[in-house]
């Protein structure tokens, strides 16, 4: 595609200019093999856990583990606030969980309790209430130390295992969502067995507490209707506990050994469990509790694959740890970023991409399996290198429209992994017309009430976003606006857009993400700019825009009563904005000019890239959050073309 056209207006020579500078920087980036990976940053936690796993193991007694432990202690020490916290993204307030488990790391590695920065996190704990008040996965941490009585953890019965998939309640492990049920098996190991691994006396963390805990703090949840689930779980949490009181416990081993085998058939053979650091760190506590030495192989496979989630910083002398790893995830986007700028799609970078996603393709069974409708194939594509039980709905989606591009010589195998892909897709529509990220029909509200589940965050429902990027893909295949799927997905997003036009996002922060990838998705199956959805999503995205040009929007906007709260001008939501209003039809307006005037004076001159600092991935609302340091890399670089297509068009 040509687009000398744009020489004969400055303004489009310098939006040109951008884009080109853009394309170099991110094709210096290709790694030989033909992908991309962005370092993935989330809280502190993953750190503190990783120091736990060391000490819990016996690992932190041999010198590699010391070295490891000793940078990761540097990462915490240099991302505390001011005032002594630690939080889940940049900008939030100071966390009880992320700052007691990032405390008692420190501690751990020999920082003196009375040294400012630790003084500061204590006092902050304190006034918070003390570790009783943290989240119930710290709390796990913490007993499994001997910092914490076990009676103050929730009770996961073993028994769960046995729990048939046929029940009418629907309460078994594979209600639960993949990275609820990849994390609460082990742990229900853990639970079980309450084994403990003291640290020395003048390293735990008893001046956390402003009174010995006792376990009734478990249950101090708040007004409890007495009838309502809420009430059910808590009164059967109660009994489960006068239960292992009383050593009423049936079916306990073989429940075990359940367990034990579904932990080691659901390991990658990479060593992963899930592509996730806390269900990596979950399964090797649970096998080492079971027995297992660490020198065993399942075990090296597990601090292996661990490794590979370590960002090292040199100039800090420190590393973190990652929540998991993005190259499939990655490598898609840059690829239509760099398609829709104008590179040869043809050429060696996309076909080295394309070739290196289609590999890629999982065709084994996975979890999805289970409840997928009748004679679906797999054929999905997984966020990480190894994650072969749980490929994603999101991902698939974007890589099969990343394969649209190719060599001529591979155009045959790439049609045919994008129609086993759209096949396996079609397999997992939930009843109501959209998709949830990983498997179908999750959402079993009745989950949300559990004691265990205080975050909320172990379904997967349909949503959206997720919806809104098949729809394009359909799009991008040519896929008729009338086919059924197509059909019944519109008729999702159109159900669930807000009265003021916007679009919630799951899994990017937050209705600006929600917004981009319906209206994207829309435009795509051939919805006009005038349909009035559209008109009300683009009305809300001029609305919303800032003084400058720039979008930005804070995780704080999921917490009820802030909804849609502004942050900070960021690059990714900037993009996601712009892209939003080319796809309603305003490519021409103000609106769009000046969120495109933003990125190109934010562009940096070394690369030609751009940065931000805030967290605009979300994993779990309200709860956990991510950096992904590539979104400001390749999103600005597929607004922007999108945008001067749409101004040549």
């Amino acid at each position: 595609m040509s687009y000398s056209a744009t020489r004969a207006d400055p303004r489009l020579e310098t939006l040109q200019s951008t884009i080109e500078r853009a394309q170099g920087g991110l094709i210096a980036k290709q790694d030989p093999e033909g992908w991309w990976n962005g370092e993935d940053e989330a809280n502190q936690t993953l750190d503190a856990q990783y120091i736990f796993l060391f000490h819990f193991t016996g690992l932190l007694e041999q010198p590699v583990y010391q070295e490891k432990a000793r940078r990761h202690g540097n990462w915490l020490r240099r991302t505390q606030r001011e005032d002594g916290t630690w939080a889940i993204y940049y900008g939030a307030p100071g966390c009880i969980s992320v700052t007691t488990e990032a405390y008692f790391a420190l501690k751990m590695l020999g920082d003196d309790p009375n040294a400012p920065h630790m003084v500061k996190a204590r006092e902050f704990v304190l006034a918070q209430g003390g570790p009783t008040r943290t989240r119930m996965l710290t709390k796990f941490m913490l007993a499994l130390l001997g910092e914490l009585p076990w009676v103050c953890c929730p009770s996961l019965p073993i028994q769960m295992m046995f729990a048939p998939t046929w029940t009418p309640f629907r309460f078994n492990i594979y209600e639960l969502s993949y990275w609820a049920r990849v994390c609460t098996v082990p742990l229900a190991v853990l639970a079980d067995q309450k084994k403990t691994v003291p640290v020395a006396k003048e390293q735990g963390i008893s001046e956390l507490y402003p009174s010995p805990p006792t376990g009734d703090e478990l249950y101090d949840v708040g007004p409890v209707k007495t009838v309502s689930w809420s009430n059910v779980f808590l009164q059967s949490d109660r009994l489960l506990k006068w239960a292992e009181r009383n050593k009423i416990n049936p079916l306990r081993k073989q429940a075990l050994e359940r367990a034990k085998t579904w932990i080691l058939d659901h390991q990658d053979d990479a060593g992963d469990w899930g592509g996730i650091f806390p269900a990596i760190c979950n399964s090797m506590l649970a096998l080492f509790v079971l027995g297992m030495s660490t020198e065993d192989e399942v075990f090296q496979r597990g601090l292996a694959a661990l490794e590979r989630f370590e960002w090292p910083n040199e100039a800090h002398d420190d590393v973190h740890m990652a929540p998991c790893v993005s190259p499939v995830w990655d490598s898609a986007w840059v690829a239509l970023a760099l398609a829709e700028s104008g590179l040869p799609s043809d050429g060696p970078v996309l076909s080295k991409a394309s070739d290196w996603l289609r590999s890629m393709q999982i065709k084994r069974d996975g979890d999805w399996a289970v409840k997928a409708n009748k004679g679906t194939p797999a054929g999905g594509w997984a966020f990480q290198f190894y994650n072969d039980f749980y490929p994603d709905t999101d991902d698939s989606a974007v890589v099969m429209m990343a394969l649209t591009n190719g060599s001529a010589e591979s155009t045959g195998e790439r049609e045919l992994s994008i129609d086993l892909g759209r096949r396996w897709l079609c397999g997992l529509q939930n009843r109501d017309g959209g998709w949830g990220a990983f498997e179908l029909e999750m959402d079993n509200v009745r989950f949300d009430e559990i004691l265990y589940n205080d975050e909320k965050n172990m379904l997967d429902p349909s949503t959206v976003d997720v919806t809104g990027r098949i729809l394009e893909m359909f799009g991008v295949l040519g896929v008729s606006r009338e086919d059924p799927v197509v059909r019944s997905a519109e008729a999702y997003v159109r159900r669930d857009q807000e009265e003021d036009g916007k679009w919630w996002g799951r899994w990017g922060v937050n209705y600006v993400y929600g917004t981009w990838s319906v209206v994207r998705g829309l435009a795509a199956i051939g919805v006009a700019p005038d349909d009035p959805a559209m008109v009300k999503a683009a009305d809300w995205l001029e609305s919303y825009q800032q003084d400058d040009g720039g979008y930005g929007e804070s995780c704080a906007s999921y917490i009820p009563g802030r909804e849609g709260e502004i942050g900070p001008p960021t690059p990714s939501q900037t993009a996601w904005g712009l892209m939003g209003l080319v796809s309603c039809g305003r490519a021409e307006g103000e609106a769009a000019r000046r969120a495109a005037d933003w990125l190109i004076q934010n562009q940096r001159d070394e690369d030609g890239l751009w940065y931000e600092d805030e967290f605009t991935g979300t994993g779990f609302p309200e709860a956990f959050y991510l950096r992904y340091h590539y979104y400001p890399l390749y999103f600005p670089l597929l607004a922007l073309s999108s945008y001067r297509n749409a101004l040549a068009r």
